[in-house]
């Protein structure tokens, strides 16, 4: 009997999708370690605004591939979206090794350009892939929340075996390496259960069901948080480099919020058994609004860290919450176009957070960039939840609402299964598996 619960990080069909993310997080992690010095801390801060702009526009390009493309191209086939997995790790190994023995050319540019492309195709296929891997609604946000612990973990241990390996033999012996992980995560991802596709074309119904309140309201509030992350990154990257602040500063910033994102993988399944995903939702956009303003009132380097903190922590749980919200109100063989499309959003919200900072290094003060983040995120919380209260979701009453229970959300014994019937648990299993075996 296949074991599906994600608590277990054997090779089950979770496993498989757990360690192909890890592989490819470990690999993502070795490709950014190799190529950061070429970005634009090598020059001087007011020399170096150029190089930003065109790092940030290399950042979003890749999504006006990936959501007009490779969205609807994952829902279209059965296979298509461990297939996009797999593709996308498979081309990252191949342009790794490319980029070992041309780190000094013009080939580098489209190369780096072809692997953004793949790693966002992985990002979106991922989230579309959770739901074949969990038995129930319930089991959304602890799948999404190992799965984002597990990211966290490998790209940290990438990174720091990629520095070692730079200071050791040099950047290329970094990238072949990141090639090797992308290699094994591949090979895994061939192994993830098929989703379950619909080739009926979408229905009136569904394409509503993708503007219902819950999904709206908090993709718009996701957005302003993810550009909020943008905005702060690139604000304390001028500002402590304008300041000469000590390089152990910049350490503890890094640690701060690498820390941050650990808690929050931990903290959303925790908090998820005692409230629904809109309220962890808003908290988040809460908390960070609340430590903005303290850290502009106390604009000192203690304040400074734990807002950095705060906004990893809130900006990784709330994201948690976002998708696994995504992957259970919206129509389940629409997931890869949905996914595509709010993935482009979020990354040029991002983009468009970072570049208020570096437009308005000379005006921003420190003060008045945390207090600036602050309003930001207290309009995102009280639109959100305003919206919600207006539309009747807020307590799981909107147009899905009739899931949940009148309490925070449906129990473990009314959860609804991805496998009502033989038929549709049949999408799921992979073609090669044998039969189970009965017993006498």
């Amino acid at each position: 009997m296949l074991h599906r619960d994600p608590k277990t990080y054997a090779l089950n069909d979770f496993g498989r999708l757990a360690v192909a993310q890890g592989a490819s997080s470990f690999g993502d992690a070795l490709l950014m370690v190799s190529l950061a010095g070429s970005i634009f801390f090598s020059q001087d801060i007011y020399k170096s605004r150029s190089q930003v702009l065109l790092y940030l526009l290399l950042t979003m390009a890749p999504f006006a591939v990936v959501a007009p493309i490779i969205g609807p191209a994952l829902d279209r086939s059965k296979a298509g979206r461990r297939t996009l997995m797999a593709i996308g790790l498979f081309g990252r190994a191949l342009t790794c090794y490319l980029m070992a023995g041309r780190l000094d050319t013009l080939f580098l540019y489209p190369l780096a350009f072809v692997a953004l492309v793949l790693a966002k195709g992985h990002t979106v296929a991922k989230a579309s892939l959770v739901p074949a891997v969990v038995k129930s609604d319930e089991a959304l946000v602890d799948a999404n929340s190992r799965l984002a612990f597990i990211g966290v973990v490998t790209s940290t241990a990438g990174g720091v075996l990629g520095a070692g390996i730079i200071a050791l033999v040099g950047s290329p012996w970094s990238l072949r390496f990141g090639a090797i992980m992308f290699l094994v995560g591949g090979i895994l991802a061939l192994r993830i259960p098929k989703a379950k596709v619909s080739t009926a074309p979408e229905t009136q119904e569904e394409v509503g069901e993708l503007h219902a309140p819950s999904i709206i309201f908090a993709g718009s509030a996701m957005t302003i948080m993810r550009g909020s992350v943008g905005f702060l990154a690139f604000f304390l990257a001028f500002h402590l480099r304008s300041s000469n602040e000590a390089e152990w500063f910049f350490g503890a910033v890094l640690a701060a919020s690498a820390l941050g994102g650990l808690v929050g993988v931990i903290l959303a399944p925790i908090a998820r058994r005692r409230a629904r995903e809109e309220v962890i939702l808003s908290s988040t956009l809460i908390a960070g609004s609340f430590m903005a303003l303290i850290a502009a009132r106390y604009p000192e380097r203690f304040s400074t860290l734990l807002l950095v903190l705060v906004i990893a922590l809130s900006a990784q749980c709330g994201r948690i919450a976002f998708d696994s919200l995504l992957q259970r109100d919206g129509p389940e063989h629409l997931r890869g176009r949905a996914f595509a499309r709010f993935e482009t959003r979020f990354q040029v919200a991002w983009v468009v957070g970072a570049l208020i900072p570096v437009a308005l290094l000379d005006l921003l003060t420190e003060r008045e960039g945390y207090f600036a983040l602050g309003l930001g995120l207290a309009f995102a919380a009280a639109t959100y939840i305003g919206s919600l209260r207006t539309h009747g979701a807020w307590a799981g009453r909107g147009e899905r609402g009739e899931r949940a229970v009148a309490n925070d959300g449906p129990s473990e014994d009314t959860a609804p299964s991805l496998y009502d019937d033989q038929e549709s648990r049949d999408d799921y299993e992979d073609d090669s598996r044998p039969e189970p075996r009965t017993s006498t």
